[in-house]
């Protein structure tokens, strides 16, 4: 069975072929980064008007670099939520469009259950059951996993996500869009022990997280200190070792309540080399294993999609002929996958 995937949530149009025997056989991905920057962040209008450009011009090169043509793709996956109403609806549209045209299944997937499932494209998959840290622009949560649909969310962050945290501050340090990734290469540069930044909500017991007093926290450091650029890299640093720090004692309860010794990362932060050492470090000293997607699969792709659509296909759920986007859809929703 090979399914082709359509993933337009936000700011990224990715399509990929998965064959459930041969693993991935294309992957292709388009960033919207230069077309937002000048805004400083993400606009909904300009987002879905480029996946209508770049969607069908992205579904031709993955069958080309496959050497597929469209009468091999036995199947459509396309993200149908949660993310932005407008751009889910282009890559739904096309989606169960070409389905018809083609005359195969579409599924609509759960893009946060994409990301979750990332890590199973590679060499060494994780075995179910297992704890994820779900972390993004857009969320943070971690997830009790029992198998594919079976989801228990344990904590979510009640505020700002932690990428959003890490754009918001980078934004304040002067740094260009999508700062997240900039902050952590300024923060390579830091001094450790220099700042100390707060680590938000684990002074208390359970398992949600809050990041937006860090942002407060980081507002204020930069006002008190004069703005040369190691001031800057000390500032990013703490920033950076708060984030992930909390996300590595939060981790850590969720592994002692469930009694799991595995956890999965993924979502755009999971790419974050601190956050990697920390949950490395955390899992070692607790007799378990961590697991992650390679750096390219951790930012939205198709290839993601692609692989949830085939699980889901294979367990017989199909769309209709409706065109539904649901830009919010909580994850604990989606019906498990029989055995």
């Amino acid at each position: 069975m090979r399914i082709l995937g359509i993933e337009t949530s936000c700011d990224e149009t990715g399509v990929a072929i998965y064959d459930d025997e041969k693993g991935l056989l294309s992957h292709q991905l388009y960033s919207q980064v230069k077309l937002h920057a000048d805004y400083g962040g993400v606009v909904p209008e300009l987002a879905s008007r480029d996946h209508v450009k770049k969607t069908i011009p992205l579904i031709k090169e993955a069958l080309k670099e496959a050497d597929l043509t469209s009468d091999d793709i036995d199947g459509i996956a396309y993200t149908a939520g949660p993310g932005l109403v407008g751009a889910l609806l282009v890559g739904a549209t096309i989606g169960r469009s070409i389905a018809y045209a083609w005359g195969v299944p579409a599924v609509p997937v759960h893009h946060m259950e994409g990301h979750l499932l990332a890590p199973m494209l590679e060499d060494n998959p994780p075995p179910f059951p297992f704890v994820a840290l779900l972390v993004s622009g857009g969320h943070t949560m971690l997830v009790e996993v029992k198998g594919i649909g079976e989801y228990q969310i344990l904590g979510e962050s009640i505020d700002d996500a932690a990428g959003e945290a890490f754009d918001k501050t980078a934004k304040l340090m002067g740094l260009d869009y999508p700062g997240g990734p900039l902050l952590s290469r300024l923060a390579e540069m830091g001094t450790p022990g220099r700042f100390k930044f707060p680590r938000p909500m684990t002074d208390r017991p359970g398992l949600d997280m809050s990041f937006s007093g860090l942002k407060t926290f980081a507002a204020n450091t930069i006002s008190a200190n004069d703005n040369d650029d190691q001031t800057r890299a000390d500032i990013a640093y703490a920033f950076q070792e708060a984030v992930c720090a909390t996300l590595a004692i939060k981790c850590k309860r969720a592994l002692l309540q469930t009694g799991m010794k595995r956890i999965v990362i993924a979502g755009g932060v999971s790419a974050n080399k601190q956050l990697r050492v920390e949950l490395e470090a955390l899992a070692k000293k607790m007799g378990g294993e961590v697991y992650y997607p390679r750096t390219e699969f951790c930012t939205d792709n198709g290839a993601m999609i692609a692989y949830a659509g085939m699980q889901r296909l294979k367990n017989g759920e199909t769309s209709d002929l409706g065109v539904k986007a649901q830009p919010r859809w909580p994850i604990d929703q989606l019906k498990p996958i029989a055995d």
